[in-house]
């Protein structure tokens, strides 16, 4: 394997680490303020299978001695965009912005144009390009296609947990 496709695995593995703990730091602000969390059983499935889908993809692009090629840089690229935009999902969501599904008592709606035009931009402008960029970089095909179909389960579920405690939460919802 390419030693920049080692080096691409290692910050995007720091990355993930380092919104973790942004996400924690909210958890406890949040927590501290009376928030609740719903579906943390999901929220722990999904975490799981977000390192597994990581793990699977590094593994199976050493075991396919994974070039650096244009499906690589393709992947890199898909997988770029989809961290620009959890950052600006973190950015408009500011401190209710957390790997869990926590509802604060002074919780607010995001109106923004982005929550708008996209249901669950965290899920389908982050997460999705994030996997689909990141197997792809490996050219990780197998854990794409069953990694992809595992994570679909514990993420529709997290969506729909989400609709239900928005709707529960907010009229305009």
């Amino acid at each position: 394997m390419s030693h920049l496709l080692v080096l691409f695995a290692i910050a995007a593995i720091l990355l993930r680490i380092a919104m973790l703990a942004v996400s924690i730091r909210h958890e406890r602000a949040l927590r501290q303020n009376g928030a609740v969390e719903v579906g943390a059983a999901n929220t722990t499935v999904l975490a799981l299978t977000h390192v597994a889908f990581y793990l699977a993809a590094i593994a199976e692009g050493a075991l396919r001695s994974a070039p650096l090629d244009l499906v690589s840089w393709a992947g890199i690229g898909l997988y770029a965009f989809g961290m620009m935009m959890l950052l600006i999902v973190v950015r408009l969501l500011g401190k209710f912005w957390t790997v869990k599904l926590i509802l604060a008592r002074d919780h607010a709606l995001v109106t923004h144009p982005l929550f708008r035009r996209v249901r669950h931009p965290n899920y389908f402008l982050n997460i999705l390009p994030e996997l689909v960029g990141f197997a792809l970089a490996f050219h990780a095909f197998v854990t794409l296609i069953v990694g992809l179909a595992l994570y679909a389960v514990p993420l529709t579920i997290r969506i729909r947990q989400e609709e239900d405690a928005m709707r529960t939460r907010f009229d305009a919802y």
